[in-house]
């Protein structure tokens, strides 16, 4: 069944000028208009050169052209894919010329969301098609592209299914209240719902993994002023990213940058110095800085090394730990026969130089040896699960220790029946199984216009 009788297209990619340029058209006008525009019926799954011609027969480019006949679509609708030269004036010409044939534009995420609505992919995969285009790392394009293959899918569908297991048996029960539920039943419901349980805690420990996956490895350099936290930030990064000066102080507001480090994304956020003094102002830095602490999933504590080593809020001595935290102690060039500051008990430490780059390398290498040991063993089934999967995860369990909670004391079984129907809902709204139209807005307005 198609999702919609209206015919959409759009520009499927990026605006602005390229070499080449692809415009898509989705829906039941489609082969017809493949027709009238290059004068033969399309042959499904064949890449046609041919000439675009609009309504007046007014030559537009040159193109390549393919036809995927519904419902082997990327939508399970027929899809016209025009190919031409990625002069933005062409693309309007064609789309110009679409829209005049009957068709309309796209709105945000349209293509997918069709996918997703004619049961071409469920709606985890349609999320992962987002995180694949934004995928910053190694890491992050393999977890999205397992979980567009499905994982996250089939292993929902196999809690599901063992879900409804256990509801038909409540509900059975209730429909016929003269046979009550046996002990040996009541054993085996139970033994279900922990297991439900487990394997619900399991997709949830991904979460925060998947957070670093699709937002990159939040990394917060700290240290006290002028310790040469900016130096060191512009280091990493390889461009003058903060203001350097000799003046302490200077940076009163966090500032972030991306980059890739190996096969991983890292968040650095420059701070602004742990002054035991700090002006009015610069408090307002210190308060920032001790915020952006609080969830980092790796700290640079950086020491001067022609300095004692500087006093530590407690607020940031109790996050440090040696799987969190690397001491890096900069300015070695002025001080190349130490004596260095001592790192607090038990924290891994590298002595660099930011300004002349000695030691940056092998602080790189120990960044990426830090962060490969968040990662979590791939496997045919990987899933990192994003924000909005946690939350119906946390929903899915609050309902599975409610219903785990009655079976001992036997409560009416009405009770436990809407315990499970609840978790039912909270799975079904990863796998999309729902008919809640305000979430499909939230999700399908991330896309571009064309995808």
């Amino acid at each position: 069944m198609a999702y919609s009788a209206d015919t959409i297209a759009a520009l499927a990619t990026p605006v602005g000028t390229s070499a080449l340029a692809t415009v898509r058209a989705s829906g039941s006008l489609v082969a017809e208009l493949g027709a009238a525009i290059f004068n033969e019926p399309p042959r499904p799954r064949l890449a046609r050169h041919g000439d675009y011609r609009d309504r007046t027969g007014t030559l537009i480019d040159d193109v390549v052209y393919t036809y995927f006949q519904a419902p082997n679509s990327y939508t399970g609708e027929d899809i016209l894919e025009v190919s031409c030269h990625g002069n933005l004036f062409i693309v309007h010409k064609i789309l110009d010329d679409l829209f005049a044939r009957g068709c309309r534009p796209a709105e945000p995420g349209e293509f997918t969301k069709r996918a997703f609505l004619n049961g071409r992919i469920d709606l985890s995969q349609a999320e992962a098609v987002v995180d694949l285009i934004q995928a910053h790392s190694e890491r992050a394009l393999a977890a999205a592209n397992q979980q567009l293959r499905g994982s996250l899918g089939r292993r929902m569908q196999d809690m599901i299914s063992r879900l409804l297991d256990l509801l038909a048996n409540v509900e059975a029960c209730i429909d016929f209240p003269e046979e009550d539920l046996p002990p040996e039943n009541r054993s085996s419901l139970l033994a279900g719902i922990q297991q439900l349980l487990a394997d619900t805690g399991r997709l949830l420990a991904t979460s925060h993994y998947g957070e670093m996956l699709r937002d990159g490895v939040k990394t917060v350099i700290l240290g006290e002023p002028n310790a040469g936290k900016s130096c060191l930030l512009n280091r990493l990064v390889g461009y003058e990213r903060a203001l350097v000066s000799s003046e302490p102080g200077t940076t009163r507001d966090y500032l972030e940058e991306r980059i890739a480090l190996g096969p991983h994304c890292i968040r650095f956020t420059d701070t602004a110095g742990l002054n035991a003094s700090p002006a009015p102002l610069e408090k307002l830095g210190i308060t920032k800085t001790l915020e952006r602490a609080a969830v980092a999933d790796l700290i640079l504590l950086v020491f001067d090394a022609t300095r004692a080593a500087p006093f530590l809020p407690p607020e940031i001595l109790s996050r440090l730990t040696p799987q969190n935290t690397l001491v890096v102690i900069n300015k070695t060039d002025l001080a190349p026969n130490g004596p260095y500051p001592r790192p607090p008990e038990n924290l891994p430490a590298i002595k660099v130089s930011a300004l002349t780059g000695a030691g940056c390398d092998e602080l790189v290498s120990a960044i990426v040896r830090h962060v490969e040991s968040f990662r979590m063993e791939y496997s045919e089934d990987f899933v990192a699960i994003n924000a909005r999967h946690t939350n119906a995860l946390n929903q899915a369990t609050e309902c599975l220790q409610a219903a785990m909670y009655k079976i001992p004391i036997e409560s009416p079984l009405e009770l436990l029946a809407s315990d499970l129907r609840g978790v039912l809902n909270a799975f079904g709204e990863i796998s999309g199984k729902i008919d809640n139209e305000q979430i499909l807005d939230r999700i399908f307005a991330k896309f571009c216009i064309g995808k």
